[in-house]
């Protein structure tokens, strides 16, 4: 496999199953439907950052880091991933969470707050951002600040304080990153040519990018004939096109980081933004129905942001006949379910 010869640090519980959804395929009447449980790699509750985080944290311990920091909103399920990856590889970990607390916190082993007065949400946390603190990573607000910016500030402080700090990108969405799906795709691969299966299309939500960039580039690696599908979680705006070139662009230095000798193309990066409702994290009615679909039919729990959204979208894509009933579609499920808990108020019945 091309990704070999990378530097990796295991932490996940591979390969994940490939499984069908008989039940729900019946129900919909459609084509037949298969998953991929990349909600079972197994750090924390798992989902597919830690795919990306085996061969993150790789480069981090080679380059001496003491240290990982990254950012995401507050449900992050790749901060509370990276927070899991930092605990099992012995790193700190800070995590820089969109919006502004309200109470002081004060950082693990010290009586001075790091760059002035960190806060807190008043209400007790829960879902993913309880998982966070459990896990004993350092959370900083970045209330009206950018969270790049505030990103850079801490790891500045961190290094003026004598540490070490390893920087990873929003979703763990660069070249080293995105490899971690290169793999998966690979893995894949392997399964469907063992069970004698062939997939048509494979469906997936897309945010960050680099799920989506690491399965071009293993498609084109392993010679998946079929759709690379994502789908789209962040609002549309009138720079959608940025997307799907920042997704073209990581595919293409995901490709040389991995030494891909086939091009990636713009016809490779296919994206449906159709589906991004009210905005990012705002749950509707696709989200629940396609929740409650999975989760009594199948007993697979979706989680309100990215999987609920993007099995929507499929959901709505097979009612409206965009597949053959002869065609195979994979779900691909990136977990995300510890965010149910936070999002009960719009998911109670």
């Amino acid at each position: 496999m091309l990704t070999d010869r990378l530097p990796r640090f295991s932490l996940a519980h591979l390969p994940t199953l490939l499984e069908p959804l008989a039940a729900v395929s019946k129900f919909l009447g459609g084509p037949r439907l298969l998953i991929k449980r990349d909600d079972q790699t197994g750090l924390a509750l798992g989902g597919n950052k830690t795919r990306k985080l085996e061969f993150l944290l790789a480069e981090a311990l080679a380059q001496g880091a003491d240290t990982v920091i990254t950012a995401g909103a507050a449900q992050s399920n790749h901060c509370r991933q990276t927070a899991a990856a930092a605990a099992r590889a012995g790193l700190r970990c800070h995590l820089v969470l969109g919006g502004q607390g309200t109470r002081p916190l004060q950082p693990p082993n010290s009586t001075q707050p790091l760059g002035g007065q960190e806060t807190k949400p008043l209400q007790p946390p829960n879902g993913n951002l309880l998982l966070d603190e459990i896990l004993g990573a350092k959370i900083h607000w970045a209330g009206q600040e950018r969270r790049d910016d505030r990103l850079a500030e801490v790891a500045r402080q961190l290094r003026a304080q004598g540490y070490h700090p390893y920087v990873i990108p929003y979703g763990g969405s660069n070249p080293v990153g995105a490899a971690g799906y290169v793999r998966a795709m690979e893995e894949l691969a392997a399964q469907l040519a063992a069970a004698g299966e062939r997939v048509d299309h494979i469906i997936f939500a897309s945010s960050s990018g680099g799920t989506q960039a690491g399965l071009m580039v293993g498609a084109k690696a392993t010679g998946f004939a079929g759709q690379v599908l994502g789908i789209r979680i962040d609002k549309n705006d009138p720079r959608e096109s940025t997307f799907d070139a920042a997704v073209l662009k990581l595919a293409q230095a995901t490709a040389a980081h991995v030494g891909l000798d086939k091009p990636v193309t713009a016809q490779d990066c296919v994206i449906n933004a159709n589906y991004t409702g009210a905005g990012y994290g705002i749950v509707g009615k696709l989200e629940r129905e396609a929740i409650d679909l999975m989760a009594r039919y199948e007993g697979i729990l979706l989680d309100p942001v990215y999987t609920g959204r993007a099995f929507g979208a499929l959901v709505d894509l097979v009612c409206r006949k965009k597949f053959p009933r002869s065609e195979t579609v994979l779900f691909w499920h990136t977990g995300g379910a510890p965010a149910l808990f936070a999002y009960a108020a719009d998911l109670a019945k």
